[in-house]
């Protein structure tokens, strides 16, 4: 049995600016919803950081859904 390494780094690296992406995705959402919570406090809307947030969420959704239909096919 002869180990590819090449294609094994390149698995690795993928996976990893991946994971990165999903984190930083997942960060920026979770950040509008706490502007959203200190814009309520104020007494302000903050229609635009909600929307960011939810759009975050559904990349990331999106991405995990397109994780598991690549390992499933």
């Amino acid at each position: 049995m002869k180990i590819d390494w090449a294609a094994l780094g390149s698995v690795f690296g993928v996976s990893l600016v991946v994971t990165v992406a999903l984190v930083a995705l997942f960060t920026l959402g979770i950040m509008g919803l706490s502007h959203r919570e200190r814009a309520t406090a104020q007494g302000d809307s903050a229609t635009l950081a909600v929307t960011g947030a939810y759009v975050c969420f559904a990349a990331c959704a999106a991405a995990v859904a397109y994780g598991i239909s690549l390992i499933v096919v």
